[in-house]
């Protein structure tokens, strides 16, 4: 699926010191997000916890977006069990690169930016995959039942299946990177 942003147009970067007072322009519908940037990104790069890249427009200089990602692995369960056990592959879980928070400036709503970040997580995901293990990226999506809103649908529709459905809290999705 293409962006309607191209590279052209923005640039990502990782998240430094000289970034905090753009994180402040930063506003999205959903706060725990936007507090998460501004309160809590850093630190837990600092801390080698996840590291976050800015998305931003290159000629306005405005925060578009960032995602935060951080390691994983995928626990083999049920049909992923049997699918890698009919490829002899019989590990318990395999490793994965996870997206741990990522938003988009609702200034920027609607407009090809989440699908920009979705396509760096995968190109991100492929270079790691060339220099350590790493089959799939992995997502907690919230369920929103506002369906111009709703990152599951978003995910689905970017090829993510969903690795447990629940009622309730966050549904774990995954992306096989060989089979994207």
């Amino acid at each position: 699926m293409d962006s309607a942003f191209s590279d052209e147009e923005l640039e990502v970067r990782k998240l430094s010191e000289a970034d905090f007072p753009l994180l402040e322009t930063f506003s999205c519908y959903e706060k725990e997000l936007a507090d998460f940037l501004v309160e809590d990104a850093y630190s837990n790069q600092a801390a080698g916890i996840s590291v976050t890249y800015l998305i931003i427009e290159k000629k306005g200089r405005n925060l578009v977006g960032y995602v935060s990602v951080l390691t994983d692995a995928i626990n083999l369960e049920g049909e992923l069990k049997a699918f890698f056990g009919s490829k002899d592959i019989h590990y318990k879980s395999l490793p994965a690169l996870k997206i741990g928070r990522v938003a988009v400036d609702d200034r920027f709503q609607g407009r090809g930016a989440g699908t920009y970040i979705i396509n760096f997580i995968i190109n991100l995901a492929h270079l790691i995959s060339e220099n350590a293990g790493c089959r799939f990226i992995t997502v907690d999506s919230k369920r929103n039942h506002d369906p111009g809103k709703d990152p599951v649908h978003f995910y689905r529709k970017r090829g993510f299946g969903i690795l447990k459905e629940r009622k309730k809290g966050t549904i774990p999705m995954y992306l096989d990177l060989r089979l994207k």
